[in-house]
């Protein structure tokens, strides 16, 4: 510790008696901080959440579903001999918050699972770097197109996250970079794709999080011709950046790619048997050299003192090595197989790059903000063992139905693949939204977890102008002639919570019913709707919007959606 001054006791004196912070200078005189730069943010603290809640599983996919079929029952599937299925490690697609993922990950079960499998070896992360974005997505259905708003658990995250701008940004993925370190295998490798709104914060706070020894380079993704842009004032900005970092030893595997008719005009010889080659100056032996020479593979040169040239011939060359500038991967085409419509959709020539270069067949990667599942299928493709999360249910829901597509493909041509569980943090995750004290006694807790329930039901029901009801086991209040059932905060509203209520309706002779939900389980609808109408049931489910907690909203505008909650 560096030795104060009178003058500066002084003033630290003062500064405390005043009941204020100390100016950033002292942090360096009076602590041993060895940091020479560092990314300093409103907020920031090295406080990281070790938070451990049980994933519950929500489905299973053991087996490729059939194109006519793609229901749930295990006596459905189609279990014909082409490929196989892997045993051993299941593929995870995780639904929620990724924080509370990589804690429960780090801290939990999972993972000496995980360690077992010899530990996550890559993560790619494409996190979402539009400051300020709208996160509604446009999905087509038939010939309709809807909108999707975010749940109202991604209004939250996304509001935590976007709500005060940069600062909000980087202390999200920071927190969650500080994990996804921890989670890395000793030797391991990490990419994190972003663009020039927050590369420069990032790179910074990396250098903190993994140390500056360990920045590998950064990749430059040309993702867009500049001939396909119009005129500007301004340089075409036209490029992401991929920020490579090593945790212990990692040593990337050279990739190449085939050499360009113009490589070929400007290094490339053809000899006198049609045979291409470049050549380089070398000193050899005698032995060696008559060798060579036999072989026809010396070129010399019509300087007499000049050294032997040889010749090198393409057809035993591996192509041209890729540096970490690269121009040769187009965006996802609309038109493509691989398109799912997503918005932020990254080309699998772009993953397979990466994949290969940085991971072994068998190696377990993992991509924490999966969006379309990009990093998912081009792993089950080549072979590597995966984790992925998303706190977007539409990103779950592309994913899913991506990598059964997978699956279909693999099991055709023959090729093995993997089953894959569906998971989410399960009913304790309610506690860490709606407010719960973690610490309390069990009694203590139930009971404010029971009153803040009750509260949430309140709100509820104000907020659709139905009146409170009592004496029902699945109804919480009633509207214009209809019975009002709310879904859970947290989790989506299941089959179960449907079937629960038609066999109410049906022992109390109930005919008209509306069901509130933040999210409804993947598959839900149309179906359970016909089996309740068929019993003489109406059911018309609606979301609760996110502006329900806004209670400027609740008392100016009619929120709850009459949209159709899609299978889709």
């Amino acid at each position: 510790m560096a030795q104060l001054t009178e003058q500066e006791k002084q003033e630290i004196i003062r500064f405390i008696e005043a009941g204020k912070p100390l100016p950033d200078k002292y942090r360096f005189l009076l602590f041993d901080d060895k940091r020479e730069v560092e990314l300093v943010w409103n907020g920031k603290t090295n406080e990281v959440c070790n938070v451990v809640l049980p994933f519950q599983v929500i489905e299973q996919v053991d087996e490729p579903r059939t194109e006519k079929d793609a229901r749930l029952q295990a006596d459905l599937f189609d279990m014909d001999a082409r490929g196989r299925q892997l045993k051993g490690w299941t593929n995870k697609l995780i639904w929620g918050d990724n924080k509370l993922i990589l804690s429960s990950l780090k801290n939990g079960p999972l993972r000496e699972e995980i360690e077992q499998q010899g530990g996550i070896k890559l993560i790619y992360i494409d996190p979402p770097f539009d400051v300020g974005a709208d996160f509604s997505m446009d999905i087509e259905i038939g010939d309709d197109t809807f909108t999707k708003k975010p749940s109202i658990l991604e209004e939250l995250a996304y509001r935590d996250t976007w709500g005060k701008g940069a600062d909000s940004f980087i202390a999200m993925i920071y927190e969650r970079l500080v994990l996804m370190r921890d989670l890395l295998a000793v030797n391991s490798i990490i990419y994190i794709h972003l663009d020039w709104r927050t590369i420069h914060y990032v790179k910074t706070m990396l250098d903190e999080v993994f140390g500056k020894e360990k920045f590998m380079c950064n990749v430059v993704w040309k993702r867009i011709s500049s001939g396909r842009k119009a005129a500007s004032n301004k340089w075409l900005a036209v490029d992401d950046i991929m920020l490579v970092y090593t945790k212990g030893e990692y040593a990337i595997t050279s990739q190449y790619v085939d050499y360009s008719d113009e490589y070929k005009k400007r290094f490339i010889y053809e000899d006198d048997r049609g045979k291409y080659f470049w050549d380089n100056i070398g000193t050899y032996s005698q032995e060696r050299l008559k060798k060579l020479e036999d072989e026809g593979r010396i070129k010399y040169s019509a300087n007499p003192s000049a050294k032997p040239r040889m010749k090198n011939y393409l057809s035993e060359g591996k192509g041209i090595i890729i540096d970490n500038i690269w121009t040769d991967i187009s965006p996802v085409n609309s038109q493509a197989n691989e398109d799912t419509a997503y918005a932020t959709q990254k080309p699998e020539a772009l993953l397979e790059r990466i994949i290969k270069a940085s991971s072994n067949e068998g190696d377990l990667i993992a991509d924490f903000f999966c969006g379309s599942g990009t990093t998912a299928a081009v792993a089950e493709k080549l072979g590597r063992k995966w984790i992925t999360s998303d706190l977007g249910k539409f990103a779950i829901h592309t994913t899913r139905k991506r990598l059964i597509g997978v699956q279909r493909q693999l099991k055709a041509e023959g090729l093995n693949y993997r089953a894959f569980e569906i998971l989410n943090l399960g009913k304790y995750e309610r506690q860490l939204y709606i407010g719960v004290n973690p610490n309390l006694r069990e009694t203590e807790k139930q009971r404010q977890l029971e009153a803040k329930e009750a509260a949430f039901l309140d709100l509820i029901l104000h907020a659709y102008r139905a009146e409170k009801t009592d004496g029902f086991q699945t109804f919480h209040g009633k509207k214009a002639g209809r019975l009002v059932a709310v879904g859970p905060v947290n989790l989506p509203v299941t089959r179960l919570f449907v079937e629960e209520i038609i066999l109410e309706c049906r022992k109390k002779h109930i005919t008209r019913v509306d069901i509130l939900g933040f999210e409804f389980e993947m598959g839900l609808f149309p179906n359970v709707l016909d089996e309740a109408k068929a019993k003489g049931i109406d059911i018309a489910p609606k979301y609760i919007p996110a502006d329900v907690f806004d209670k400027r909203a609740v008392e100016k505008t009619r929120l709850f959606s009459m949209t159709f909650p899609s299978s889709k």
